[in-house]
């Protein structure tokens, strides 16, 4: 083993080793990697499609595994492409009387959501909750090492930019993301991960190795091993905040991440890994 690696490091890619010590940027995930605001998401969307779909009777067993199988494997991706494939889900099966649009479908998704998340944001709102609260253990540490070490970070998200401008803000980590936050617009792609990635080593003229993207979901993980960057997955238990949750863990392995974590708690350690110091 690398003798410089911890032990809680899980390395699937060994040639990654050979890249670290040159990370000058960051593509952060937000759901998920940093924030828990949205923790229990799945569990809205997931019924509501199946909902759609089967135009509020009881679904087959297949219908209920397409869906799941489907937030799986979207999970990170912009919500409206998300309720794009609803749509067309919706129209496959012909069980509803009609379709929505894609965009109606979201308003539906979104309500629920902040429905879900409200009391959360009302009590760190009242000072009944602190920010750390409901970030992933460790993850101000970790971001704070990264900002002192000069790294740019970008700050990118499938929610709806204006819930990510607000929930980073309630959380007090604007300031770290001096590349900028990054949340979904409806009428353009400009947003996606894909694109982030692809601006930042065009703009900056970088090589793979000088570029991290860190995300709990494969589509940032996806976009950063097509574009040679270091990819570090964090497989976190969202109710917890720290420990590894296994289902995060094979949806990133499947993914094509190099590394894994479980949270950021030993943020120092990982940082001086990614950086091959002691």
């Amino acid at each position: 083993m690398d003798t410089l690696r911890p032990s809680w490091i899980e390395v699937l890619n060994p040639d990654v080793e050979s890249k670290l010590g040159h990370v000058k940027y960051a593509l952060i995930d937000f759901d998920g990697t940093i924030s828990v605001i949205r923790q229990g998401w799945e569990s809205v969307m997931i019924p509501m499609m199946i909902e759609m779909i089967c135009d509020g009777g009881p679904p087959t067993p297949e219908i209920e595994r397409e869906v799941r199988e489907y937030v799986d494997y979207s999970t990170g991706m912009l919500t409206i492409r998300q309720m794009e494939w609803l749509a067309e889900a919706v129209r496959r099966h012909g069980i509803a009387k009609r379709t929505l649009s894609p965009y109606e479908y979201k308003r539906i998704y979104n309500k629920r959501l902040l429905d879900h998340i409200r009391d959360r944001m009302e009590r760190l709102r009242r000072g009944e909750l602190k920010p750390d609260d409901l970030m992933i253990m460790g993850a101000r540490g970790f971001l704070e090492e990264l900002y002192k070490r000069g790294v740019t970070m970008y700050l990118a998200s499938g929610t709806d930019h204006q819930y990510v401008l607000e929930e980073a803000s309630a959380l007090k980590i604007t300031e770290y993301f001096r590349g900028g936050i990054y949340g979904a617009l409806d009428h353009t792609e400009a947003h996606t991960k894909e694109k982030i990635i692809q601006r930042i080593l065009t703009e900056n003229n970088l090589r793979g190795s000088e570029l991290l993207v860190v995300g709990d979901g494969p589509v940032e993980i996806r976009n950063a091993k097509a574009r040679d960057a270091i990819a570090l997955g964090v497989a976190s238990d969202e109710v917890r905040r720290f420990g590894l949750n296994p289902r995060k863990r094979r949806r990133l392995i499947n993914a094509g991440a190099d590394l894994i974590i479980p949270d950021f708690k030993r943020y120092k350690e990982l940082v001086d890994y990614l950086y091959r110091t002691r």
